[in-house]
Order: structure tokens, then C-alpha cells, then sequence
């Protein structure tokens, strides 16, 4: 099949066009012009066809994909840093682009439209969070993931639509700024690394898991919104994650929470409710995070 990703380059879209690949799937990852990031796609590889187009003329790829394609998986969007989280104009722009995506995934003939989706689109909440929760979230990036939703689906009468609305996702190729990331960098070295209060409870996903639930939901058939997310048992305090990998990592250096002011959005609770995914797919996870640290610190 011929399947079209946008984001290609990032954290998520990278390794999605390496699995499709190796699914046996014709690829047509879209990357910015002089893309920065442009050198983890690789060069000469089979079945990956680069396309260097901005996203907002992505309704225009059908002038350089010139095959029908069978899906299209949006991870295109600027601003995911808490830099940017709050910034209306940019967030705003991501959700014009992402129009202009879905119009270019219908040109091209596409049957199922992914969208990479947020946990930030449900704010603040004590509980856990099922599809059903309330949306009430307190960046624009939050907010526009939601404004996108509610767009798509007016305009997906016919087309499947999936809205995956991810959590808390770390792996190889994470963002330098991710706690995962400077826990493995600094405590390994003997630093010291002053965190927030760490109280709130979390759930991490391994990015090969993630990888997995993603191509389940496009393979079932299925469309609509689903939490992707850890299983229950991963759900807990953010502070025994930080003592997880400060063990992992042999005890070295030093943390202290409770130093650094909060995020943008403040201290959110990440209690993700992943039943709908694994009763409609059968996907289940298979990294626990002691297994992903290690594999983070030693290789596969």
C-alpha cells in the first residue's frame, strides 16, 4: 500500500515510516525543505519517497504523489515544546495546516486519515481520563488539537478518521528536554537535576509500543477518538518514575524535586483509561518502563 506521513522527521514519524516500510508499505514521508532532521530518513532505502513541501500547501501533494494512497498519518505540528504550548497564532497556524493535510490525504484518495492527538486536549483532571472525559484543556495546544478534532470529524463523513489522542511517549530519539531524556543524561554522568514537585501520578508508553497501537488502530478498521497511552499498572507517582531511573542508572549524581516551577499547563495528572483501545484492536503493551530504560541505557 501507499501511505503518506507527514512529520516524518520527528520523534513519532520517524520511526512510523521505518515500521510501514518494513510492513512492506510504500511510503511518502513529507519533510520541510531543508529539513534539519532530514538525515534520520536515511538516503537510497526502498519504498521511501521523501516529498520537501511545507504543510501549508500539504493540499497540494497530490502534485508530487502521483499514486493513489490508502492512509494518511498526520504527526505534522509546530510548537509541541512548552515554548510554544501557549502560543495562540502558532497553534492556530497547526491547525489551518492540518485542514490542509486533510484535504490533501482526499485528493490523494486516502480511506483513513491518523491524527496524532494530545492528552493535553482534556486539561486538568483528578481521575482517570476515558474518551468520554470532558474537554477542558488550558494551553492552545491542547486547545487546537481539539479545534482539529471537532473540524475533522465534520468534515470525515465517508472517511475514516482516527483521532489518537497520545500521552506520555519516550524512547530513542526523544526530545532533549523530556524528563526521561535528562534523567538518562545527567544522572549517568554524576549531575545533580532539580525537578518539579514530580506528585502528580503519570504514565509512560514505550515508543515501540506506541508504534504498535497506532498501526492496530489503522489495521482494525476502526475510527473515531482513542486514548493511547501505558495499561493501568503503569500509572503511578511521577517521583517513583525519577527513582525508577535513578536506579537504573547505578544511583549516580543527584535529584531534588520540588525546585522548578510547573509546566505551562500546570501540574496535570496523567491517569489515561486505555480499555476502548485494547477491546477494539487487541493491542496490548509490551515494554514495561524498567525494560525501556534499560534498553534506553544498554541497546536493544
Amino acid at each position: 500500500m501507499n501511505i503518506v506521513v507527514t512529520g516524518a522527521t520527528s520523534f513519532i514519524g520517524a520511526p512510523m515510516v521505518d515500521k510501514l516500510i518494513g510492513m512492506g508499505h510504500d511510503v511518502y514521508a513529507v519533510v520541510r525543505p531543508a529539513s534539519k532532521n532530514r538525515a534520520r530518513l536515511g538516503t537510497g532505502r526502498e519504498r521511501l519517497h521523501v516529498i520537501e513541501k511545507n504543510l501549508q500547501e500539504a493540499d497540494r501533494l497530490d502534485e508530487e504523489i502521483l499514486v493513489p494512497c490508502e492512509a494518511f498519518f498526520h504527526f505534522g505540528w509546530d510548537g509541541a515544546g512548552s515554548g510554544n504550548r501557549m502560543n495562540r497564532e502558532v497553534q492556530q497556524k497547526n491547525v489551518a495546516d492540518s485542514l490542509k493535510a486533510l484535504e490533501g490525504a482526499k485528493k490523494l484518495g486516502c480511506r483513513t486519515f491518523l491524527f496524532s492527538g494530545s492528552q493535553a486536549e482534556y486539561g486538568i483532571h483528578q481521575d482517570a481520563m476515558t474518551e468520554e472525559t470532558t474537554l477542558n484543556p488550558v494551553s492552545e495546544y491542547g486547545k487546537a488539537k481539539v479545534d482539529f478534532c471537532r473540524k475533522a470529524m465534520e468534515l470525515t463523513a465517508g472517511f475514516r478518521y482516527i483521532h489518537a489522542r497520545i500521552f506520555s511517549v519516550y524512547g530513542p530519539g526523544d526530545h532533549p528536554w523530556s524528563l526521561v531524556e535528562s534523567c538518562l543524561k545527567t544522572f549517568p554522568a554524576g549531575g545533580y537535576l532539580s525537578l518539579g514537585e514530580c506528585t502528580q501520578m503519570w504514565n509512560f508508553l514505550y515508543l515501540d509500543d506506541l508504534l504498535e497501537a497506532l498501526t492496530a488502530l489503522w489495521q482494525s478498521g476502526a475510527e473515531g477518538v482513542f486514548n493511547v497511552a501505558g495499561e493501568p499498572d503503569e500509572t503511578r507517582p511521577l517521583k517513583e518514575y525519577v527513582r525508577l531511573m535513578y536506579e537504573a542508572c547505578g544511583c549516580h549524581g543527584s535529584y531534588s524535586c520540588g525546585r522548578r516551577p510547573q509546566n505551562a499547563e500546570g501540574p496535570a495528572n496523567l491517569i489515561p483509561d486505555v480499555k476502548k483501545l485494547m477491546e477494539v484492536t487487541g493491542w496490548r503493551q509490551e515494554t514495561p518502563f524498567q525494560e525501556g530504560i534499560r534498553r534506553l541505557l544498554t541497546g536493544p
